[in-house]
This record gives C-alpha cells, structure tokens and sequence, in this order.
C-alpha cells in the first residue's frame, strides 16, 4: 500500500499516535482501570504497590492473578508461574503486530522496548491504523499510543487509589466488567480470518461448561483444544474452497 510524502517525521507520528487516547477502547480501559483502583485498595494494596504493578505488568487480567494470588497466599513461585501463562496469550500479538512496524534499519532495542506496551487494546488500535501510516514511522506512532495509554492509566491508579473507596462496591464491580466486554466486541471486530470468528465461537460455548467440569483448568483446556477445533474446521472448510496447493 502506498503512502503519500509525509513530512511529519516521527515526533508528527508519535503525537499523532498520542491522540488516540481520545478513543471509546482507551476510555473504556480508564474506566476499567479506576475499578481496579478499588480492587487494591479492598485486597490491601498500597497505592505504590497499585502503581507499580500498573506499570510494570501493564495486563489488566495478569494483575487481577497477581493480585488474586497474593490474597490466596501462594508461593511467590506459584504467583509467578500463574502471570506468566496469563501473559503468554501477548505473544501472538506480538508476533503478528511487529513485522508491521519494523525495518531493516529499526534498532531491536526499540523493538523490545515498545513490545512492552502491546496489549489487547494497543494491539486492537495498532492493528486498525497501522496500515495508514508509512511503515518508517509505526514504531513512533505505536510508541505514542502505547506510552500514553500506559502512562495515562498508572495515573490514573495512582489518583483513584482511595477515591474510589466511596464509590458503593456494585459500580466499582461495574466499571471493571466495562474491560471484559470491550475485549469481546473488539477481538470479533478486528477478526480478519474466519479461523478466528470459529475459535471465538467455540471458546464462548465452551468456556462456561469447561468451568464446571475442569475448574482451574477450564481457560487452558478451552484455549487450547477450541483453538486446536478451530484450525481443524477451518483447514476442512479451505479445502473445500481453495486448490490443494494453497492449504499447505
């Protein structure tokens, strides 16, 4: 896809990549963020320890298991173990959102260092604006976004620790489940290939009857074999549709 001369440079990208904190999904996940707030503040988190796990992990769902952990009183190891899995599911987003920004000239320090603020709401943004922007200057415009929307929400926490105390426990519950829906409408928007409509499908089925028949194993067991399921399906409806020199 071709791009017309820009002459913005990357600061013009990157402030332009900033902008999109004014955005339904950014504002959502400062709502959602506001509830966690008040989730820290009830489990018996300092506002610094809320702040530092904002930034340093930067996965809503990953906190809420650390922090779920920490109540549990689990092995630091076991607490470990358990954010590391919940923050596994980045990696694809990763790997498919990083070839789009990089260059033969792009530093793999940079690289690494904006991988960092890939998320899903980054992830659900980067993967819609992308392809309008002029492919020497994603790293900037993604770096703009990322950075802003992670810093905007640590603020955040660390404004609201306490504020939110005085809010009744049902809007704080609220705010938080404003996370959760917006990834649900988001991950089926941005679903270019029909593969991932079939695994969304089949996740959404089977993910409430897995919790009763495997509890604490029903987000692995419907993970990996709806998406086992799904690859399935969707390779017998290819063959179906396109030459056998195309499915391989």
């Amino acid at each position: 896809m071709s791009h017309p001369i820009d002459t913005r440079g990357n600061l013009g990208w990157f402030l332009t990549g900033m902008r999109g904190i004014i955005s339904l999904p950014a504002f959502i996940l400062m709502t959602s963020y506001i509830g966690f707030s008040a989730f820290a503040l009830e489990s018996g988190l300092t506002r610094g320890e809320a702040v530092a796990m904002t930034l340093g992990i930067w996965a809503l769902p990953a906190q809420m298991i650390l922090v779920g952990s920490m109540l549990g009183n689990a092995h630091i190891a076991a607490s470990f173990l358990a954010v590391t899995l919940s923050s596994i599911r980045m990696m694809p987003m990763v790997a498919s959102i990083m070839p789009e920004m990089r260059t033969k000239k792009t530093p793999l320090p940079i690289l690494l260092f904006v991988s960092h603020f890939i998320a899903i709401t980054s992830w659900v943004f980067a993967s819609r604006h992308l392809r309008d922007v002029p492919r020497n200057h994603r790293v900037a415009f993604f770096a703009g976004f990322g950075m802003t929307l992670t810093l905007t929400n640590t603020l955040i926490v660390g404004v609201s620790y306490g504020v939110v105390s005085q809010f009744p426990p049902v809007i704080a519950g609220a705010l938080f489940m404003l996370t959760p829906v917006y990834f649900i409408s988001s991950i089926w928007a941005s679903a270019v290939q029909p593969v991932v409509k079939i695994a969304f499908v089949i996740g959404i089925v089977a993910g409430p009857t897995l919790a009763l028949v495997v509890p604490g194993f029903d987000v692995l067991v419907a993970g990996i074999g709806g998406g086992t399921v799904a690859y399935l399906i969707d390779r017998r409806r290819r063959r179906k549709v396109l030459p056998k020199s195309e499915v391989a």
